[in-house]
């Protein structure tokens, strides 16, 4: 018998067992592995060339939303899901874990010394059992995640296809590729405890390649993964199997709850068994043995089924399935369901969900019509579950293209629900809202996206409770987002948080690197994909949905302001003027001035951030009274406006890179010991690798950059052009003064220039500047985050700075007389501003949790009004 090959490193080879029916194609290659990040965002309609002969073509069927994706190493041949988490069996002999909250991998199951071929987790979901390629089943806990027993049997079974655990006969039940069917009740499963190893299917004795062939030897036996035996072994007795259960592999079993008016409702429970020789066998469990009641018989080898109500559903090699009536043992319909092997099939509802070797996916109703197709995995679907979390219908398929993916089964996917209630899967189809705007600021091919997405998010501030409108800013400008939830706890609070945050994005086009549509938000791995995510789209959501929490049950114990404006990424023009108008409208009242736009120093260790560089940008222009020349005519008889350029920026600098602006270093204030043992608790506690000296370069000491040099004319090697320009920026630090700075720069170059005494002409235009912030870690409001990151996190937060500028942080300080604090909410490797931007879910997640208690902690703060504290 030959025997199908998985990836050389998934490869089993089979015990050597005379079958009526081979494997189906259930392991054979896919022609092309992996799925590619650029297919997980919007499912297609596969085109695998026509609907079968008796199936209805659906006119507009509903296509799920995909939630999620997860991209693994090796094949996916086995599913299972607790309420907590997502179980996947490979073909590297592990078994995945993924949190069906936060889409992260939070553990890999090992032991097993072959493919994990099955799954189950029992009605209770406490109980998680694996059958593999090894002959072995495992039971593992499904809250602490670890081993509990491993059972085998003392037959040679080969490999483990199916696994099922009855509640009714707290039994397991395991089918194997000899054919055979056998079982343990876990109430007195510790009776067969077995100290002696050399039971274990790998220990065992082979006729095939132990025994001595022409000349004595021994055929080379072939290498296993080491089987990870853990300290509780089950030996089942010889009792507990039926042999010849089928006349083939059994592929595949299910639990039938018979209603009380069919002739089955004699046992409170049955299990149906699919097997190779084409057969459905009904069992009862009677007084302690499997006893076969009926025999159904389909055409070719049962593969997979599924039971809804009194129908069974039976996926067979030839693309058929198969509807049995369990009440009257009666085959009412036979579908040519597919043209390839239905490898794996499930229920929910009244839909029934079919996938096979191409890769699709197709949604029946309950007699088979066909209701809609999408293209699911590139290659075989070999495992598919359903499960009900939360709010969500979920269809869960996983493929030899190595990739699990979660599906969204409901009718609509909509933004808003009526109950308005704020689990995570709502925030997440909010934020896959908010992303699929186009805000790009400052151009005006995306100013009705700008318009769209403020509105948009106008509205969800105002379905949540919020007193909301737009405030309008000078010149056209993309408005800025107001919103006040008051507070209406019992026990209420007069302190009032203003939090900030920006909705305009970096354009994403013209890179051709994304590898998703950039406004189209997908999952992979526990990330979500999508300009904006990070910066500033999906923290801004987190602290909506942490105050909308609050306020919805009546524990809103601050008030809480948002201001979220459109312009941040341009250096917020017009947000200065606009607020100064709204001043007394926003609030007179803000205690604390709250933001989350930046990033964690690497992807491990929580931040809070402290500080900020301010910037001044200014153009430097030089032009002489001629127009552009030709270098062969007239190259050499005066100065050339570049030549003068490039000398007068060589003065800003000396050869080290210090900047020779006059004064320029001197405001700057010394390092304090408490400071200086910050930058330390960064370096003892964190994987950035840099220097406390580095660090300090980049956070607290003044920088001057040169960032493009333009010439006039075209684009040749013989002009000398009329006119050079160099844009220019400095990033100043706390005590440094932007107007001083500026003009003591401009004084500076002027008078570089008059040395040159060239005849060229100098202009400085000062395009834009912003003030440097300095925050103070030891005030309440970062002590009130710097504890709800340790509950969260479980870590203290390390305190950094950031070289990067944000206009409007020490603005608002100023014009409302209150401190800011700022929670980075990304890592490190977030992506924002450039390609393939990401924000991990979990990190969602925490941040509107340390949102939620920061509003619900923060005290009110003592301000002076005419030098008197209140």
């Amino acid at each position: 018998m030959a025997w199908p090959q998985l990836k050389s490193s998934e490869a089993t080879p089979p015990t050597t067992l005379s079958m009526v029916n081979g494997p189906p194609a259930l392991f054979a290659e896919p022609g092309a592995k992996g799925w590619p990040l650029s297919r997980i965002t919007t499912p297609s309609i596969d085109d695998d060339g026509s609907y079968p002969a008796d199936a209805k073509a659906p006119s507009s069927g509903h296509i799920p939303s995909i939630v999620h994706r997860w991209q693994q190493s090796k094949s996916i041949l086995s599913l299972a899901a607790s309420d907590g988490y997502i179980f996947a069996g490979t073909g590297g002999n592990e078994i995945q874990v993924f949190d069906t909250e936060t889409y992260q991998q939070v553990d890999t199951l090992t032991g097993h010394g072959g493919s994990v071929l099955c799954l189950f987790v029992s009605t209770r979901k406490s109980l998680l059992f694996s059958g593999a390629s090894d002959s072995i089943l495992k039971v593992w806990d499904t809250d602490s995640l670890q081993e509990l027993y491993t059972i085998y049997s003392v037959f040679d079974i080969g490999d483990i296809f199916a696994v099922l655990y009855s509640e009714v006969f707290d039994t397991v039940f395991f089918g194997s590729q000899n054919a055979s069917i056998q079982w343990c009740n876990m109430t007195t499963i510790d009776r067969h405890t077995s100290l002696d190893r050399s039971g274990l299917p790998s220990n065992r004795f082979s006729k095939f390649f132990n025994s001595s062939g022409p000349g004595g030897k021994s055929s080379p036996v072939p290498k296993h993964t080491k089987l990870a035996v853990g300290k509780t072994l089950i030996e089942l007795p010889y009792h507990n199997v039926v042999p010849y259960a089928h006349f083939g592999y059994v592929y595949c079993m299910q639990i039938y709850q018979p209603p009380v008016h069919t002739p089955l409702a004699v046992a409170e429970e049955y299990i149906l068994s699919g097997g190779g020789d084409g057969n459905v066998n009904v069992w009862a469990m009677r007084n302690g043995t499997l006893v076969q009641v009926r025999k159904l018989s389909n055409s070719t080898s049962v593969l997979c089924m599924t039971v809804m109500d009194t129908f069974l559903y039976c996926g067979l090699t030839d693309g058929v399935i198969n509807i049995w009536d369990l009440d009257a043992f009666q085959l009412i319909k036979a579908m040519q369901a597919h043209k390839e092997d239905v490898l794996s099939i499930a229920s929910y509802g009244n839909c029934v969900f079919s996938g096979s070797a191409t890769g699709n996916v197709r949604k029946w109703s309950r007699d088979l019509t066909l209701g809609s197709r999408w293209q699911c995995h590139d290659g075989l679907i070999l495992s598919t579950i359903t499960v009900r979390r939360a709010n969500r219908n979920l269809l869960i398929t996983g493929g030899n293209d190595d990739s699990i993916a979660l599906w969204d089964i409901r009718d609509t996917f909509p933004c808003f629900r009526p109950d308005l209630s704020f689990e995570n899967d709502q925030l997440l189809a909010s934020l896959a809202t908010f992303v699929s705007f186009r805000t790009v600021s400052g151009s005006e091919e995306y100013l009705a996206d700008c318009r769209r997405c403020a509105t948009f998010l106008k509205s969800l501030l105002k379905k949540f409770g919020a007193v909301s409108h737009l405030i309008v800013t000078e010149n056209n400008r993309n408005p800025i987002v107001y919103g006040r939830f008051s507070a209406n706890a019992s026990d209420k609070t007069d302190t009032t948080v203003l939090f900030y945050g920006h909705y305009d994005v970096i354009d994403s086009s013209g890179s051709g690197k994304w590898e998703t549509d950039p406004h189209s938000m997908a999952g992979l791995n526990g990330y979500l994909y999508g300009r904006g995510v990070s910066d500033n789209k999906g923290p801004v959501l987190a602290a909506v949905f942490a105050a909308a929490e609050l306020f919805q049950v009546g524990k809103l114990r601050t008030n809480v302001v948002f201001l979220i404006e459109g312009e941040e990424e341009c250096g917020s023009l017009g947000f200065q003027a606009s607020v100064t108008a709204k001043k007394d409208h926003i609030g007179p009242d803000i205690d604390w001035i709250l933001l989350s736009n930046s990033y964690w120093l690497d992807d491990e260790v929580p931040c809070l951030n402290y500080g900020l560089r301010g910037v001044i940008h200014l153009t430097v222009e030089i032009n002489s009274d001629r127009p552009d020349l030709h270098s062969g005519v007239d190259g050499g008889i005066d100065r050339e406006p570049l030549m003068d350029l490039t000398k007068l920026l060589a003065k800003l600098t000396d050869d080290s890179g210090r900047v020779l602006v006059p004064g320029f270093y001197e405001p700057v204030r010394p390092i304090t010991e408490a400071e200086e043992r910050l930058y330390e608790q960064i370096g003892e506690n964190s994987s950035i690798g840099l220097s406390k000296e580095l660090l300090m370069a980049k956070w607290r000491l003044p920088s001057l950059t040169v960032h493009a040099i333009v010439v006039s004319g075209p684009p040749n090697q013989t002009i000398i052009p009329h006119k050079a320009t160099a844009t220019i920026s400095l990033r100043i630090v706390p005590d440094q003064d932007n107007d001083v700075v500026s003009a003591t720069l401009q004084q500076y170059l002027d008078s570089q220039f008059a040395s040159f005494k060239s005849r060229n002409h100098l202009s400085v235009k000062l395009n834009r500047q912003a003030d440097a912030w300095l925050g103070d870690p030891e005030n309440a409001a970062f002590k009130t985050l710097a504890n709800a990151v340790k509950e969260e996190w479980g870590s203290d937060p390390l305190y950094i700075r950031e070289g990067g500028t944000i206009p409007a942080v020490r603005f608002l300080e100023k014009a409302f007389d209150a401190p800011a604090a700022q929670l980075p909410c990304g890592q490190a490797s977030d992506h924002a501003h450039l390609d393939n931007e990401r924000l991990r879910v979990v990190n969602l997640y925490k941040a509107k949790n340390i949102w939620r208690r920061a509003f619900d902690e923060l005290p009110s703060r003592a301000k002076k009004v005419n030098g008197v504290e209140t």
